[in-house]
């Protein structure tokens, strides 16, 4: 009864989210995914997507602690975490905490600020904790980091390092709406009164609930055997007959790379009414959790070889042995 209660209720979600938010159920869908298995994840596409209306209209529906930070090159990691400041009354230095101490963080552009900023992201995101002075902090949980970034414009920006890269469990590339969803998006929106109002559906603790239900889908030996295999295929592309894609692959994925297929196979289950996993949740999900880790070399850049054409070939060639 407690999972029948609990996929309804992101139903209830989904529903609630689509009041405001037009189309972009992929999106919506990912960042559910991370949220309830504990990922962060990068959205990727052209401005005006809805990616921060989605995001902040999310925060509502679960009645999360929100905060938007916009990334510019003058960011610096006080602004992000927070700093130290001198109380003149009492003598002594007092925390003041920074945006960071929230539930659902928006990156917004994150890709615009310097190194040290992104350390200091870095932290939170990978030790759900922050170091202010010499104090450490740990931060609310649940803490997702929704992070974007902006495709067309590089000028004046940092590329992220692949060891934060690596810590998004899912990149999502978001894309244009349809003829009919855009149709619809401008009658709403050039509505001056429109104002989206939607209500809580989740509470933290259905929301840890349902983590724990999803951690309790099942998958087979063999399927968790397929999502090495893809894994190694990345790393050995020559042993699984990927003659080609060996001279275009410079690094393959990283274990994190495993355990997010793992997850996030089994919440796309659950959230399909599931509770074991089919050979196509992961075939869906793999080029979310993939396509940010695989690191490709001058000459695939220089023939037009994408990510997305390496994970294609690597899906269609690699079995699954039963």
């Amino acid at each position: 009864m407690e999972t029948i209660f609990l996929q309804n209720k992101i139903k209830e979600v989904y529903a609630e989210v689509n009041k405001v938010v037009v189309g972009q159920q992929y999106m919506i869908n990912r960042l559910l995914i991370g949220l309830f298995t504990n990922g962060h994840i990068l959205l990727e596409g052209v401005p005006g997507l809805a990616k921060t209306l989605t995001v902040n209209t999310l925060a509502k529906v679960l009645h999360l602690d929100f905060q938007r930070i916009q990334f510019t090159p003058d960011l610096l990691p006080a602004d992000l975490i927070g700093t130290m400041i001198y109380n003149q009354r009492t003598a002594d230095f007092e925390v003041k905490k920074g945006p960071i101490f929230a539930n659902l963080i928006l990156a917004d552009e994150v890709n615009r600020s310097p190194a040290k900023v992104q350390s200091a992201l870095l932290e939170a995101m990978q030790e759900k904790q922050v170091t202010i002075g010499s104090t450490t902090f740990p931060l609310d949980r649940p803490f997702l980091v929704l992070a974007t970034q902006n495709p067309v414009e590089q000028e004046g920006t940092y590329p992220l390092p692949e060891a934060q890269l690596d810590r998004f469990m899912l990149k999502v590339y978001v894309n244009y709406l349809e003829k009919e969803e855009e149709l619809e998006v401008m009658r709403r929106m050039a509505n001056v009164n429109f104002e989206g109002q939607v209500h809580q559906i989740l509470t933290k603790e259905e929301i840890v609930m349902l983590r724990d239900a999803i951690n309790r889908v099942q998958m087979s030996e063999s399927l968790e055997k397929y999502i090495i295999e893809l894994v190694f295929a990345t790393r050995r592309p020559a042993d699984y007959g990927l003659t080609q894609e060996s001279h275009y692959i410079q690094y393959g994925v990283s274990p994190r790379a495993s355990i997010n297929l793992n997850r996030a196979a089994k919440a796309l289950a659950f959230f399909d009414g599931r509770d074991y996993v089919l050979p196509e949740d992961i075939k869906e999900i793999a080029h979310d959790v993939l396509n940010h880790r695989i690191l490709l070399n001058y000459e695939a850049e220089a023939e037009g070889i994408t990510t997305k054409d390496i994970i294609n070939n690597i899906l269609k060639k690699v079995a699954i042995n039963n």
